[in-house]
């Protein structure tokens, strides 16, 4: 029985995958080099930004210090997220649906800076009565290792076998399953064939229903 439920925060609770796509757009067109979602997308999911600026490197074809270059794009989000950041269509509405009834929590690989800003803008805190966890809190093993998964079942005192996660991301979605967790995924992201390791796969928040 489904007791608690770990939500992704990017492009699940928070509507920031186009920030990163137009970050990655404008920081590859500096270089000359077109960015290919179909391509690349999905090899950033769970990563950490210095994980995905390496792959970023590697497929691109780019060289330069990591860490300088995983910066210059965040700051590209970075400014996007001060002038606008807003909740996943129905996330707010389900939320407040399953709130009373289940323990909940946020376990996402956004960059703390970054979320730090989300934070301050949407109140995430305290929506989630601070139970908000980011890879930090797991020696950074990025997904699709369970590791962020786990730990968030840990804190909440839950089984995984009591928990249902809420993805929209490949590596997300192999993770809750290398936790021995159950999984719906949303298409907010990517599309069906890409998220079919989920138990079910949903367009959105509205679609998912009783759980």
């Amino acid at each position: 029985m489904i007791d608690t439920i770990i939500f992704d925060a990017e492009g699940v609770v928070i509507d920031t995958e186009p920030m990163w796509d137009k970050a990655q757009e404008e920081f590859l067109r500096r270089r000359g080099v077109a960015y290919d979602r179909d391509r690349l997308k999905h090899l950033f999911s769970g990563r950490s930004a210095l994980e995905s600026m390496e792959i970023t490197k590697t497929e691109c074809g780019i060289s330069g210090d990591t860490r300088l270059l995983a910066e210059e794009r965040m700051e590209l989000v970075r400014r996007q997220l001060e002038n606008h950041v807003g909740f996943v269509t129905g996330f707010m509405e389900f939320f407040q649906r399953v709130r009373p009834a289940y323990k909940t929590c946020i376990a996402t690989a956004m960059a703390e800076e970054l979320l730090r800003i989300v934070d301050r803008r949407l109140d995430l805190s305290e929506l989630f009565g601070g139970k908000i966890f980011s890879l930090a809190a797991v020696g950074f093993r990025s997904k699709p290792n369970p590791d962020l998964f786990l730990h968030g079942a840990s804190q909440l005192g839950s089984k995984p076998e009591t928990c249902l996660v809420i993805e929209d991301a490949p590596h997300g979605v192999e993770a809750a399953r290398r936790a021995g967790m159950r999984c719906i995924a949303i298409t907010t992201t990517y599309d069906r064939r890409k998220l079919s390791g989920a138990d079910r796969v949903v367009n959105s928040f509205a679609e998912i229903g009783a759980i």
